[in-house]
């Protein structure tokens, strides 16, 4: 009798989580979507505000190194869901206030371009901080050769200390990434289509709040499965040519 009911509970929850209706599998593969979308925007935006930050931070004059400063402890003391509820309800705010002061009238923002704004600053001033500490671990005497070859700051920002800098960062960056992949899920709070939201309507309307919930955590494993992988390779390509710690010898 338990074996039978087991199996049609089974065979109630492959039903639920069918991608065809009345499952609720394309749903949540949407959700998936939308999720990975907002993180990858949010984790390049982060990066591009890190490097420049960084640089800021680093050789930038006293007043962006202050401005920099307070950007980083803000963000990185406040929580995460009072600063996305902050940012988007302010930005969003003060955009539309821009757009009717010039005549435009009210503006639609996409939900992912919203979302990808909001963790992208939030992302920006860890990826700074990362990005700092990899910077600061280049030996001064590559940047110094550099300079003394005549090679202006540019290049040896993109020539020298960006790849240079990759294996000490690619660590750090790997769990921000994650972090992102996570946070996308406080974004379910300002309403935005992603896999948190959508799993939480589809346990709502079914009752099955096991089923969807186990179903949408092993969603994020599967994604923190492969960006391990993925990670994994790029830290081995930015290290090749070092050392290895445990053999001494070249990669």
């Amino acid at each position: 009798m338990e074996t039978l009911l087991d199996t049609l509970g089974l065979a109630q929850s492959m039903e639920l989580l069918s991608l065809s209706p009345p499952g609720w599998g394309g749903n949540l593969l949407r959700g998936l979507v939308n999720s990975l979308q907002i993180a990858l925007g949010a984790f390049g935006m982060g990066l591009v505000i890190g490097l420049f930050g960084a640089y800021g931070k680093l050789y930038g004059g006293v007043v962006i190194r202050d401005l920099l400063g307070i950007y980083t402890t803000v963000i990185r003391a406040v929580p995460e869901l009072v600063l996305i509820l902050i940012l988007y309800y302010v930005g969003t705010d003060l955009i539309n206030k821009a757009s009717e002061a010039m005549g435009y009238g009210r503006v639609e923002i996409s939900g992912v371009v919203a979302g990808i704004w909001v963790l992208g600053i939030v992302q920006g001033a860890y990826s700074t901080e990362i990005l700092r500490g990899a910077i600061q671990a280049v030996p001064k005497g590559q940047m110094e050769a550099a300079r003394a070859y005549g090679m202006p700051a540019f290049l040896v920002m993109r020539r020298v200390t960006i790849p240079a800098m990759m294996s000490f960062a690619v660590p750090g960056l790997a769990n921000l990434w994650l972090i992102a992949t996570k946070d996308t899920a406080l974004l379910a709070i300002v309403g935005f289509s992603e896999l948190t939201l959508e799993t939480k309507q589809a346990a709502a309307s079914t009752r099955a709040y096991f089923t969807f919930f186990l179903a949408a955590g092993a969603l994020y494993l599967i994604v923190t499965l492969l960006s391990g992988v993925v990670f994994g390779r790029i830290e081995k390509w930015a290290r090749r040519g070092q050392p290895s710690l445990r053999t001494g010898q070249s990669r």
